[in-house]
Protein backbone atom coordinates (compact mmCIF):
# COMPACT_ATOMS: atom_id res chain seq x y z
CA UNK A 1 0.00 0.00 0.00
CA UNK A 2 1.26 3.37 -0.47
CA UNK A 3 1.04 5.54 2.75
CA UNK A 4 1.36 9.60 2.99
CA UNK A 5 2.19 10.44 6.82
CA UNK A 6 1.28 14.45 6.91
CA UNK A 7 0.91 16.76 9.99
CA UNK A 8 3.67 14.85 12.06
CA UNK A 9 5.20 14.51 14.89
CA UNK A 10 2.54 15.87 17.07
CA UNK A 11 -0.58 14.90 14.99
CA UNK A 12 -0.03 12.78 12.38
CA UNK A 13 -3.10 11.39 9.40
CA UNK A 14 -1.78 8.93 7.60
CA UNK A 15 -3.49 8.59 4.12
CA UNK A 16 -3.35 5.01 2.50
CA UNK A 17 -3.95 4.65 -1.13
CA UNK A 18 -5.32 1.85 -2.73
CA UNK A 19 -4.98 0.60 -5.94
CA UNK A 20 -8.27 -1.15 -7.78
CA UNK A 21 -9.30 -4.19 -5.92
CA UNK A 22 -7.20 -3.50 -3.47
CA UNK A 23 -7.66 -3.38 0.41
CA UNK A 24 -6.59 -2.56 4.00
CA UNK A 25 -6.92 -3.60 7.56
CA UNK A 26 -7.73 -1.11 10.06
CA UNK A 27 -8.19 -0.61 14.42
CA UNK A 28 -11.74 -0.26 14.95
CA UNK A 29 -11.99 3.12 15.21
CA UNK A 30 -8.82 4.61 13.54
CA UNK A 31 -10.51 5.56 10.32
CA UNK A 32 -10.89 9.31 9.92
CA UNK A 33 -11.62 10.16 6.21
CA UNK A 34 -11.60 7.45 2.95
CA UNK A 35 -13.05 8.54 -0.61
CA UNK A 36 -16.14 7.42 -2.36
CA UNK A 37 -16.92 3.80 -3.59
CA UNK A 38 -15.07 2.09 -0.65
CA UNK A 39 -16.66 -0.78 1.10
CA UNK A 40 -16.38 -1.72 4.52
CA UNK A 41 -16.90 -5.39 5.92
CA UNK A 42 -15.95 -5.69 9.96
CA UNK A 43 -14.85 -8.63 11.48
CA UNK A 44 -12.60 -10.44 14.43
CA UNK A 45 -9.52 -11.34 12.55
CA UNK A 46 -8.73 -15.35 13.23
CA UNK A 47 -11.91 -15.63 14.16
CA UNK A 48 -14.04 -15.06 17.42
CA UNK A 49 -11.22 -16.72 19.33
CA UNK A 50 -8.53 -15.00 17.64
CA UNK A 51 -10.78 -11.62 17.75
CA UNK A 52 -11.23 -12.33 21.76
CA UNK A 53 -7.54 -12.88 21.98
CA UNK A 54 -6.67 -9.63 20.89
CA UNK A 55 -8.95 -7.68 22.75
CA UNK A 56 -8.72 -9.12 26.30
CA UNK A 57 -4.96 -10.03 26.00
CA UNK A 58 -3.05 -7.23 23.76
CA UNK A 59 -5.78 -4.37 24.64
CA UNK A 60 -6.73 -4.00 20.91
CA UNK A 61 -10.17 -4.05 19.48
CA UNK A 62 -12.19 -7.02 18.86
CA UNK A 63 -13.37 -6.18 15.37
CA UNK A 64 -10.90 -5.08 12.76
CA UNK A 65 -12.44 -2.99 9.84
CA UNK A 66 -11.39 -4.24 6.53
CA UNK A 67 -11.83 -1.45 3.56
CA UNK A 68 -11.88 -2.47 0.23
CA UNK A 69 -11.33 -0.43 -3.11
CA UNK A 70 -13.23 -1.75 -6.29
CA UNK A 71 -11.89 1.46 -8.19
CA UNK A 72 -8.55 2.71 -6.22
CA UNK A 73 -9.14 5.08 -3.50
CA UNK A 74 -8.29 6.59 -0.21
CA UNK A 75 -8.36 5.65 3.44
CA UNK A 76 -6.98 8.27 5.70
CA UNK A 77 -6.30 6.95 9.64
CA UNK A 78 -5.73 9.01 13.10
CA UNK A 79 -4.52 7.47 16.18
CA UNK A 80 -6.37 7.97 19.40
CA UNK A 81 -3.61 10.21 21.25
CA UNK A 82 -1.73 12.73 19.80
CA UNK A 83 1.69 11.89 18.14
CA UNK A 84 3.26 10.24 15.21
CA UNK A 85 2.98 7.64 12.45
CA UNK A 86 5.29 5.21 11.08
CA UNK A 87 5.14 2.92 8.00
CA UNK A 88 7.19 -0.33 8.47
CA UNK A 89 7.66 -2.85 5.63
CA UNK A 90 7.67 -6.38 6.54
CA UNK A 91 9.46 -8.86 3.79
CA UNK A 92 8.45 -12.16 6.03
CA UNK A 93 11.89 -12.57 6.75
CA UNK A 94 11.99 -9.81 10.13
CA UNK A 95 9.01 -10.21 12.29
CA UNK A 96 8.26 -7.20 14.25
CA UNK A 97 6.72 -6.78 17.87
CA UNK A 98 4.52 -4.08 18.60
CA UNK A 99 3.62 -2.72 21.97
CA UNK A 100 -0.19 -2.83 22.71
CA UNK A 101 -2.16 -0.16 20.90
CA UNK A 102 0.25 1.01 18.73
CA UNK A 103 -0.76 -0.82 15.88
CA UNK A 104 -3.32 1.05 13.32
CA UNK A 105 -2.99 -0.84 9.52
CA UNK A 106 -1.71 -3.16 7.88
CA UNK A 107 -1.97 -5.33 4.29
CA UNK A 108 -4.13 -7.86 4.54
CA UNK A 109 -0.77 -10.28 4.04
CA UNK A 110 0.20 -9.05 7.80
CA UNK A 111 -0.45 -11.39 10.55
CA UNK A 112 -1.31 -9.34 13.98
CA UNK A 113 -1.32 -11.78 16.63
CA UNK A 114 -0.68 -11.50 21.01
CA UNK A 115 2.36 -12.77 22.32
CA UNK A 116 3.20 -13.13 26.29
CA UNK A 117 5.33 -10.47 27.25
CA UNK A 118 6.96 -12.94 29.84
CA UNK A 119 6.24 -12.73 33.28
CA UNK A 120 8.43 -9.67 34.19
CA UNK A 121 6.60 -7.48 31.84
CA UNK A 122 3.31 -8.55 34.07
CA UNK A 123 4.80 -6.63 37.24
CA UNK A 124 5.74 -3.38 35.35
CA UNK A 125 2.09 -3.32 34.60
CA UNK A 126 2.72 -1.72 31.44
CA UNK A 127 2.67 -3.23 28.28
CA UNK A 128 1.44 -6.44 29.42
CA UNK A 129 1.05 -8.04 25.73
CA UNK A 130 2.96 -7.25 22.48
CA UNK A 131 1.78 -8.04 19.25
CA UNK A 132 3.29 -10.06 16.50
CA UNK A 133 3.42 -8.85 13.54
CA UNK A 134 4.17 -11.28 10.67
CA UNK A 135 4.04 -11.91 6.77
CA UNK A 136 4.36 -9.99 3.82
CA UNK A 137 2.78 -6.61 3.37
CA UNK A 138 3.29 -2.88 4.96
CA UNK A 139 2.21 -1.39 8.30
CA UNK A 140 1.35 1.72 10.01
CA UNK A 141 2.21 2.28 13.85
CA UNK A 142 1.34 5.19 16.11
CA UNK A 143 3.17 6.95 18.70
CA UNK A 144 2.14 8.71 21.54
CA UNK A 145 4.87 12.24 20.89
CA UNK A 146 7.36 12.17 18.57
CA UNK A 147 8.38 8.69 17.13
CA UNK A 148 12.63 7.97 16.93
CA UNK A 149 14.01 5.30 15.82
CA UNK A 150 17.47 3.40 17.09
CA UNK A 151 19.77 0.72 15.98
CA UNK A 152 21.29 -0.87 18.66
CA UNK A 153 24.87 -2.84 16.98
CA UNK A 154 25.05 -6.39 17.91
CA UNK A 155 26.21 -6.76 22.36
CA UNK A 156 25.14 -3.35 22.80
CA UNK A 157 22.13 -2.20 25.25
CA UNK A 158 19.61 0.06 25.29
CA UNK A 159 17.45 0.96 28.06
CA UNK A 160 13.61 2.23 27.68
CA UNK A 161 10.92 2.95 30.62
CA UNK A 162 8.73 0.75 29.28
CA UNK A 163 5.91 3.10 28.64
CA UNK A 164 7.80 4.70 25.38
CA UNK A 165 8.46 1.27 23.44
CA UNK A 166 6.52 1.58 20.54
CA UNK A 167 8.40 -1.61 18.38
CA UNK A 168 11.25 -3.56 17.80
CA UNK A 169 12.35 -6.26 15.95
CA UNK A 170 11.69 -9.96 17.35
CA UNK A 171 14.66 -11.17 17.37
CA UNK A 172 16.04 -8.70 20.28
CA UNK A 173 16.47 -10.29 23.45
CA UNK A 174 15.16 -7.91 26.29
CA UNK A 175 14.78 -8.35 30.06
CA UNK A 176 12.30 -5.91 32.86
CA UNK A 177 14.40 -4.70 35.50
CA UNK A 178 14.12 -1.87 38.18
CA UNK A 179 15.63 1.62 36.77
CA UNK A 180 17.66 1.45 40.47
CA UNK A 181 17.65 -0.14 43.55
CA UNK A 182 13.71 -0.19 45.43
CA UNK A 183 14.40 3.10 46.85
CA UNK A 184 14.73 5.16 43.58
CA UNK A 185 12.10 2.68 42.14
CA UNK A 186 9.50 3.97 44.47
CA UNK A 187 10.34 7.39 45.68
CA UNK A 188 12.32 8.57 42.23
CA UNK A 189 9.15 7.59 40.40
CA UNK A 190 11.09 6.01 37.47
CA UNK A 191 9.39 2.38 37.92
CA UNK A 192 10.65 -0.40 35.82
CA UNK A 193 12.28 -0.44 32.67
CA UNK A 194 13.18 -2.85 29.47
CA UNK A 195 16.65 -3.38 28.84
CA UNK A 196 17.41 -4.38 25.05
CA UNK A 197 20.34 -6.24 23.48
CA UNK A 198 21.24 -5.96 20.28
CA UNK A 199 21.45 -6.66 17.51
CA UNK A 200 18.61 -4.95 15.98
CA UNK A 201 15.89 -2.11 15.65
CA UNK A 202 13.45 -0.65 17.93
CA UNK A 203 11.32 2.70 17.78
CA UNK A 204 10.33 4.45 20.86
CA UNK A 205 7.72 7.26 21.45
CA UNK A 206 9.11 10.21 23.72
CA UNK A 207 6.06 10.55 25.54
CA UNK A 208 4.25 7.81 28.04
CA UNK A 209 0.57 7.13 28.06
CA UNK A 210 1.01 5.61 31.45
CA UNK A 211 2.61 8.98 32.76
CA UNK A 212 -0.12 11.06 30.64
CA UNK A 213 -2.83 9.05 32.99
CA UNK A 214 -0.92 9.12 36.45
CA UNK A 215 -0.62 13.00 35.89
CA UNK A 216 -4.88 13.25 35.15
CA UNK A 217 -5.49 11.20 37.75
CA UNK A 218 -3.36 13.04 40.64
CA UNK A 219 -5.25 16.14 39.06
CA UNK A 220 -8.45 14.71 39.01
CA UNK A 221 -10.82 17.64 41.71
CA UNK A 222 -11.43 14.35 44.02
CA UNK A 223 -7.61 13.56 43.77
CA UNK A 224 -5.74 16.69 44.74
CA UNK A 225 -5.52 15.92 48.32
Amino acid sequence: MQVDIQCGPAFAFGTITLPPGGSVEVEAGAMAAMSGGIEIATASRGGMLGGLKRSVLGGESFFINTFTAANGGTVSVAAKLPGDMAHMPLDGTQNMMVQSGSWIASDPGVDVDTKWGGAKTFFSGEGLFLLRCTGQGDMLVSSYGALIERDVPAGETYTLDTGHIVAFHEGMKYEVHKAGNWKSTILGAEGLVTEFTGPGKLWLQTRSPQDLIGWLTANMPGNRN
